[in-house]
Formats: structure tokens, C-alpha cells, sequence
């Protein structure tokens, strides 16, 4: 027998299919290798709701992680423009500011905690 509850996990892991199966031609674009294809997306699939539980779970106690991911946002956007204006901005300087971003963030969140938060 069928229940409400079933419907809605079904309806769940279609849309996570459907976000998979929607990313496979970027990933053509990388590779053309068809194993690296589907184990990527399976494990898009396998990963993701278990991943967004702790990035949500991680997003409530650190107080300026959302802060450093707007900024690296930003970057990825400027970053874009720049490379259709022509300007090319190395993997290693992408990857080295991504992680001091995301390390600042953090950093900044458990040397200066919430006075909300702290008991």
C-alpha cells in the first residue's frame, strides 16, 4: 500500500535524478570519458542530501561561513567576466582564494562566536 510518505521520497529522488542526468553534458565538457560520467553523477546522487545536512547543520553554528561563501561567489562571478573580458585566472590562484575564503570564514567563526549563542 502506498502512502503519502512514499510519493513524496519518490518525487525527491526523481528531482535528484533530474539534476544529475541535467549536469552529465558539463561533465561531457571535461571529459569524454563515459565512466568518469556516471560515477561522478552517482555519486552527485549519493552524496548530496547527506552533504546538505551538514552544510546546514555547519551553517547555523558558524556565523560567517555564509559571509565567505557569498564572497567566493562573488569571485566565481568575477572570475567569468574576466574570462570573457580576456583575463585568465590560474586553477591554483582560484583554488588557493577559494580555500583562504572559506578558511577565513570558519576561522573567523570559532575565534569570535555568536553572543547569542554562547552560554
Amino acid at each position: 500500500m502506498a502512502t503519502p510518505l512514499l510519493l513524496a521520497l519518490a518525487v525527491i529522488e526523481i528531482s535528484d535524478v533530474v539534476f544529475a542526468v541535467d549536469s552529465i553534458p558539463a561533465v561531457f565538457g571535461v571529459t569524454l570519458d563515459p565512466f568518469i560520467v556516471y560515477s561522478s553523477n552517482m555519486f552527485a546522487i549519493l552524496s548530496l542530501r547527506s552533504l546538505y545536512s551538514f552544510v546546514s547543520t555547519i551553517m547555523t553554528e558558524m556565523r560567517f561561513l555564509d559571509k565567505a561563501v557569498a564572497l567566493v561567489l562573488a569571485f566565481i562571478g568575477a572570475k567569468l567576466v574576466g574570462e570573457f573580458a580576456g583575463v585568465a585566472v590560474p586553477t591554483d590562484v582560484s583554488l588557493m582564494v577559494v580555500g583562504i575564503v572559506l578558511g577565513g570564514g570558519v576561522a573567523a567563526s570559532l575565534m569570535l562566536p555568536d553572543e547569542d549563542k554562547v552560554e
